[in-house]
């Protein structure tokens, strides 16, 4: 049965007449005499089109949108039609029908899987998932994996042939059947390149493959078309990064790697019984919070100011350091943020939509959110001296394997009680015993060499996560060491994970109460965690941003209700859209009332100039002679005249003195200029004749001499 997302199904279902009007937008002419239907001819157009590969050529907001449904695997539910969707649907490659949701009518937003293979990695996807992998592969990978699973030899477009391919691949029930059926050789490959940390060179895959033969080219050697790696290559279980790196995709690592949960059980199980056999209290702690508030106050500040930041490049320093001073926070801590914000869409237009995600979810949700987009790993890297790789293009980027580390820890956080504290030693332990640490730490070395950074070991990089990425996402509280100033015994900080941390990793809402947004004074404003992102980001033209810790406040004064009237807005736009997150109170309310009203109107006339003249008898006459009257505006105040636009003081001076009237330019008489005749050679050839006369061009032979060459017969 076909998956109603692949984008022949998705085609075969549309109205026939709505069929039609998308092949002409797209220019597909349907051929009546082929076997294949008329669906299947406009999909193998719509495959080709430009905007997939290259989004840049969509509006910003659609591209955004594009790679919201990509993230959600191509089906988004909206309760009302993003402005973005336009573009793309114009164009046919998202489409909307009607879905239920909750009981009630809502809108699904369907992009086919056809589509969605070729959207070019971001900075907020996993650089190591099979999409991202797949976008990246070469032809021949793409048709080895598509012929597999279609079971016979794949055509072009290879994007159609690819949607079963990707059915399997993207369930993870589909792909543990795909790797129980493997081959005994095949699985110890896989769980042997899984070991070393899911990524192996060309070498390397040779010698665990025990091939004897090595066939060299330009890159270096180049692995058999028989071999048990092109195997699994074919299956999309072990897939080449160019120009001679063999990576295990996420999806699949994250199975291979379930097999051997048993043997880190041991590790887990120390962990847990330190944990609980001992009472670790510190002396001092630093308590996460939550970074919404900071997210969404970074968000309104970079709109009004007006700053520009490259798409697909790092944020500036400078800026950086600006919002860290402003908002009282550590540099790296809102470089972070600002990173997984930028990544996540909340700096980009589409934002301030309240149909798609980000604008759609509840400030309480953003946590959840920014996390999910650090685990990902394509906006921040703590293996890197700068986490944020800056004026660096997405697709210039080297990641480094991180993401084994970040699992490492992730892992054993999960095992910790809430509200227990856990000496940092405990948790280094676990990292330093895994079996995947080796093949890691070989795996960093080669990186560094390869982006010309200095190695650092597994350990400094869980630090990293642990001390500064975690707090900073409000999952991890630290603590000073439980020790004297002796040092004896010191085991490190200590961690607890705070329950929106707990929350986050179990993948569940967080059991705070939904707190709605009010004025706690009549011109302060306390944003709740249940008001909607986009509502609250509509607010930057006519709020100030105040206090940003757990909560975030804006000022909303009637200043900031002039300034944005004087911009241009409706007062009734800004009643909206400071009520759609909360009630105004009476004393701004009144204030918006009275901005609202309309004491009178007047027309706004462009002029080049004003021509005083106190003698009422010269200024009748200029205004209603033959000669002036078109150079002056009528009426005109009294005292002068106004000189339309577009009249110079020339015209003016010439056609006034025609009546006996001298203007005069700091008190002195403007002379106009005189026009010099044409010259003869532009007069008319003949008594009758309206065309110029054309002069034979020269040309100079090769003796020296010149001779006329007549023109072109007209």
């Amino acid at each position: 049965m076909e998956s109603p997302t692949r984008l022949v199904s998705v085609l075969r279902a549309l109205p026939e007449g709505e069929l039609h009007a998308l092949a002409g937008r797209v220019g597909a002419s349907i051929d009546r005499s082929k076997r294949i239907d008329a669906p299947v001819q406009i999909a193998r157009v719509l495959c080709g089109l430009p905007e997939l590969r290259e989004p840049w050529r969509l509006p910003p907001a659609s591209a955004q949108l594009l790679r919201r449904l990509t993230e959600s695997g191509g089906r988004l539910v909206v309760t009302a039609v993003p402005p973005a969707l336009e573009p793309l649907a114009a164009r046919g490659l998202v489409f909307a029908r009607a879905s239920a949701s909750e009981g009630r009518l809502a809108i699904e937003l369907v992009l086919p899987i056809a589509f969605m293979i070729q959207v070019p990695a971001w900075e907020g996807e996993d650089p190591r998932g099979v999409r991202a992998l797949l976008a990246q592969a070469g032809q021949e990978t793409l048709s080895g994996i598509a012929t597999h699973y279609l079971g016979k030899p794949a055509t072009p477009p290879l994007a159609l042939a690819l949607e079963t391919a990707w059915e399997i691949l993207s369930s993870r029930e589909l792909i543990q059947r795909e790797i129980d059926g493997l081959a005994v050789v095949e699985r110890r490959l896989l769980e042997a390149i899984e070991l070393d940390g899911g990524e192996v060179d060309t070498e390397e895959l040779l010698d665990l493959e025990r091939e004897p033969m090595r066939i060299r080219g330009a890159t270096g050697p180049t692995p058999t078309r028989r071999g048990v790696g092109f195997a699994l290559e074919r299956r999309g279980m072990l897939l080449p990064i160019h120009p001679n790196r063999h990576v295990i995709p996420t999806e699949v690592a994250a199975i291979i790697g379930g097999v051997r949960a048993s043997s880190r059980e041991g590790a887990r199980a120390q962990i847990r019984a330190f944990v609980l056999d001992g009472e670790h209290e510190p002396r001092r702690a630093r308590f996460a919070i939550d970074p919404a508030p900071l997210a969404t106050a970074l968000s309104l500040a970079a709109r009004e100011t007006g700053t520009e930041v490259r798409e697909g490049a790092g944020t500036p320093r400078s800026l950086v350091q600006r919002y860290a001073q402003r908002f009282g926070r550590d540099v790296e801590s809102v470089a972070l943020i600002v990173a997984l914000s930028r990544a996540l869409g909340l700096w980009d237009s589409s934002a301030l939509s309240r149909s798609v995600p980000p604008g759609s979810l509840t400030m309480s949700d953003l946590s959840a959110a920014l996390f999910n987009t650090w685990r990902r790993g394509g906006a921040w890297d703590e293996a890197r001296v700068e986490p944020e790789v800056l004026r660096l293009p997405v697709d210039s980027r080297d990641p480094s394997p991180v993401g084994v580390i970040r699992d490492m820890v992730i892992d054993a956080l999960a095992d910790l009680g809430e509200g227990r504290w856990v000496p940092w030693e405990a948790l280094a332990g676990y990292v330093r015993n895994d079996t995947r640490t080796p093949g890691v730490k070989r795996l960093m070395r080669r990186w560094a060499d390869r982006a010309g950074v200095d190695a650092v070991e597994p350990v400094d990089v869980a630090r990293r996560v642990v001390f500064e990425t975690l707090p900073t996402l409000g999952v991890l509280d630290v603590g000073e060491s439980e020790q004297g100033d002796d040092g004896e015994g010191d085991l490190g900080p200590l961690l607890r994970l705070t329950p929106r941390g707990r929350a986050i990793l179990q993948a569940k809402p967080v059991a705070a109460e939904l707190s709605p947004s009010e004025f706690t004074e009549p011109t302060l404003l306390r944003v709740g965690t249940a008001s909607p992102v986009g509502a609250v980001l509509a607010l930057y033209p006519f709020v100030e941003i105040g206090t940003v810790s757990d909560r975030l406040e804006l000022m909303v004064s009637a200043a900031s209700f002039s300034k944005a009237v004087s911009l241009g807005l409706d007062s009734a736009l800004i009643r909206a859209s400071v009520e759609s997150v909360a009630p105004l109170p009476e004393a701004l309310s009144r204030t918006l009332d009275q901005m609202s009203v309309v004491v009178g109107q007047v027309s706004f006339v462009g002029v080049a100039g004003f021509l005083w003249c106190d003698d009422p008898d010269v200024r009748e006459m200029l205004r209603t002679r033959r000669q002036t009257a078109d150079l002056f505006v009528d009426p005109s105040p009294p005292g002068g005249l106004l000189v339309v636009q577009g009249r110079d003081i020339d015209t003016v001076a010439r056609r006034c003195r025609t009546l006996g009237v001298e203007v005069l330019f700091d008190g002195q008489v403007v002379r106009a200029r005189s026009t010099s005749p044409p010259r003869k050679s532009d007069r008319p050839t003949g008594r009758y004749s309206t065309r110029p006369a054309v002069i034979p061009e020269r040309s100079t032979t090769s003796s020296g001499t010149t001779k006329r060459r007549l023109p072109p017969a007209l």
